[in-house]
């Protein structure tokens, strides 16, 4: 080929190259704009979803039963700290019952449809007292699905919280006859479509890892920001809960679960709620009611925090 007509071909691509490159940039823009956009969207729904709380707060020390009935889902219901379970109309009907100490260190999380409002506040007896709403995104308005209290361990009680204790050697032998077959293989829950299968498989990975021992399966189904609670225990982070398997694993202690006693999930896109009782396999009574938060990421579900709350026999005379 002439050397004319290679430099007149190279300068007739040169327009395309320089179309190429800009079409580049005007991409990368676009999607610098769209993350910008959706920071700013996701800060504005934190906004809106603490002064809902803010909101739901001042309403119940009010005893204004009309404006508290606008923000409760209908499917709301309240779990104490003790862990009994308010239903809607019970906690309407009684709303000063259910008022309590103003919360500290109030801090809001939105994953798309669903958000946390977290805090602690000082229960009548003194002690800190960890309280979780969930608020799900329903008709374009936020409304609160659930909250939750957990009666937290005393500071000076979370290293001892954190060490495993002896296991007798009579346990870890009932311990080889347990097969985990709820929740690791069965849930007594009737799944309604394919998201709601996918978070429950996941569930499902994450008891299975745990009964195993798999902490590198394990942490895969954790979200990097997770956090665990249970009553009379500190706050436990991700680390924290891979830390204790780990533990287990080193003293030859086997990991029990509790049993699902009946279950509820709500999937909004990619988020969803899952609430359960759950206790002995073959007991009616449950032990925990337990609160979990979901976040799809990549296109796999992750559990983002677990509160789990004990539930206490009541005592008679």
């Amino acid at each position: 080929m002439p050397a004319a007509e290679r430099r007149a071909r190279r300068r007739a691509k040169r327009p395309l190259l320089q179309l190429i490159s800009l079409a580049a940039l005007v991409a990368s823009a676009l999607i610098a704009v769209r993350a910008e956009l959706r920071a700013q969207q996701a800060t504005g729904e934190t906004a809106l979803v603490l002064a809902a709380d803010t909101a739901l707060g001042d309403a119940m020390h009010a005893g204004d039963n009309s404006a508290v009935r606008r923000l409760l889902s209908l499917q709301f219901t309240y779990t104490d700290e003790n862990g009994k379970i308010h239903q809607r109309k019970e906690f309407l009907a009684d709303l000063k019952s259910a008022e309590t100490a103003p919360a500290t260190d109030v801090k809001a999380t939105v994953y798309g449809l669903v958000a946390i409002v977290t805090g602690v506040r000082q229960s009548a007896q003194g002690s800190d007292t960890f309280i979780l709403h969930i608020w799900a995104k329903q008709k374009r308005t936020w409304r609160v699905l659930m909250m939750q209290d957990v009666a937290l361990a005393a500071a000076d009680a979370s290293q001892a919280a954190a060490e495993l204790p002896p296991l007798p050697d009579a346990v870890k032998e009932l311990a080889k006859l347990y097969e985990c077959k709820n929740p690791c293989e069965t849930i007594p829950y009737r799944v309604r479509s394919q998201a709601e299968q996918d978070v429950i498989t996941t569930y499902q990975a994450i008891e299975k890892t745990a009964v195993a021992h798999d902490t590198a399966e394990y942490q895969k189904h954790l979200a990097d920001e997770y956090m665990y609670y249970r009553s009379g225990y500190p706050p436990v982070p991700k680390s924290g809960r891979i830390a204790h398997f780990e533990n287990e694993k080193a003293q030859n202690i086997p990991t029990i679960l509790t049993a699902i006693h009946s279950m509820r999930l709500w999937v909004y896109g990619d988020s969803a709620v899952m609430v359960s009782e759950q206790g002995e396999p073959d007991d009616i009574e449950p032990l925990l009611r337990i609160a979990r938060v979901w976040v799809k990421r990549n296109g796999q579900w992750q559990m983002a925090i677990s509160v789990q709350t004990d539930v206490k026999t009541p005592q008679h005379n």
